[in-house]
């Protein structure tokens, strides 16, 4: 697929203008003469519902509608062996929902004249000059040959994730297994290592594809919260603080969850072989889900944050107020809109987020223009510039047998708005 830059900064943009950048959420919740809340209070029904049936063990919803939270409810128990129902401000492990907050960081650096978006990583690490590309592998002995690539990875190419560099846990087996042969983190969980020299190693890895040739969710951004370390001299988490969650007033965001917080993270749930809820184990698919809590140095920029429904909220908001919150520009409009345009063929993914189409607007209830991601653990965020709406649903469960639930509560939302 031949990647093409559009020109879109979509209408959205400005949209963005119209909205109030001096107010700052509430925690508490605001009535909106924009939903009729005997509707709404179908999600509760229904939440309540698969928490009653066992099929969930507990979820946060917050949903923010022209700069203010309108909605937001936690359910079910923060530990079901406990029975400790679910407190009002739970601090959710994010995992891939850190891909667009190390994005913001990239686009600080770009529009500061320190970094550009078409440069060649090789420029700032140098192992990843004249790559190669995986021709044949060998799954006995994870030997394999390769090809020279056509061009060289660019900043750009990790933001889109269209590298070729893949996932070390989750991605392709092949890919994978070279890899974990090499010693790369897959960026879940907690690593002791050092981010520069793992990300040295993974530059002299072969790529699953050409550059730019098609799309690869992979350990892009935790190559990009590298790029970060390496540019502002600053680790990731330091760098994260000082630039978005201090201006921002995110106080529930971390790479290293507080001890004196760990008390406000739900319990971590997977599934047996017969569908049944069972707790994450320590050891269960090598992530400890402890990490949060365990004093780290490795900041994985595609997975590593842990935050709140309302502080991702507020990092949603700032983005569709064209980089605006509190009186504090984050980044410049320009900036802001360019992180939500798409950039390749299939217009649905831009820098950091999935992009709702003009076609998957008009097969769902999201606006065209709409951007969104999740993380592994089963949380779920959407913003809609055009209803001026940020919504998040939050679980802490992998897999879930019932996962249709956010497509439901999504229908519950735009069912219940009004004129």
């Amino acid at each position: 697929m031949k990647i093409k830059i559009t020109a879109i900064v979509l209408t959205l943009a400005f949209v963005f203008s119209k909205t109030s950048y001096s107010q700052v959420l509430s925690f508490e919740t605001v009535k909106s003469n924009k939903f009729d809340y005997t509707k709404l209070a179908q999600i509760d029904s229904l939440v309540n519902k698969y928490v009653h049936n066992r099929w969930l063990i507990g979820s946060t919803v917050i949903i923010v509608k022209d700069n203010q939270v309108v909605y937001h409810k936690g359910f079910g128990y923060i530990n079901e062996a406990s029975k400790k129902p679910m407190p009002s401000n739970p601090i959710y492990r994010i995992m891939s929902q850190t891909k667009a907050i190390t994005s913001l960081a990239i686009m600080q650096l770009f529009e500061q004249g320190k970094i550009g978006l078409d440069q060649k990583v090789s420029s700032i690490i140098t192992s990843f000059k004249n790559p190669k590309v995986l021709k044949d592998f060998n799954p006995k002995d994870s030997s394999y040959t390769t090809i020279p690539a056509k061009r060289e990875v660019t900043i750009r190419d990790l933001l889109t994730h269209t590298s070729g560099i893949d996932y070390t846990d989750i991605g392709t087996p092949n890919m994978g297994a070279i890899y974990t042969k090499a010693g790369i983190p897959s960026g879940l969980g907690d690593f002791n290592a050092s981010l520069l020299d793992r990300m040295k190693v993974l530059g002299g890895l072969p790529l699953l594809h050409q550059p730019g040739e098609r799309f690869t969710y992979g350990l892009n951004s935790d190559l990009l919260g590298c790029i970060v370390e390496v540019i502002s001299g600053l680790s990731l988490e330091a760098y994260c603080q000082k630039n978005i969650f201090d201006p921002l007033g995110m106080k529930d965001t971390y790479f290293n969850v507080p001890t004196a917080k760990a008390n406000r993270m739900p319990t971590v749930y997977t599934e047996n072989d017969d569908h049944q809820i069972i707790e994450w184990s320590p050891t269960f698919r090598n992530i400890n889900p402890n990490y949060p809590i365990i004093p780290k140095t490795y900041f994985s920029g595609g997975a590593g944050l842990s935050s709140t429904a309302y502080d991702y909220a507020i990092f949603l908001q700032m983005i569709m107020n064209g980089g605006k919150y509190n009186g504090k520009q984050i980044i410049a409009p320009r900036t802001a809109a360019i992180m939500v345009s798409p950039q390749n063929d299939t217009d649905d993914f831009s820098l950091g987020f999935s992009i709702t189409s003009e076609k998957s607007a008009n097969l769902n209830l999201r606006n065209k223009g709409s951007f969104s991601w999740g993380g592994y653990y089963g949380t779920a965020y959407w913003a809609d510039p055009k209803d001026k709406m940020v919504v998040l649903i939050m679980t802490q469960q992998n897999p879930n047998s019932h996962g249709e639930i956010t497509g439901i509560i999504e229908r519950m939302i735009y069912g219940s708005m009004v004129n």
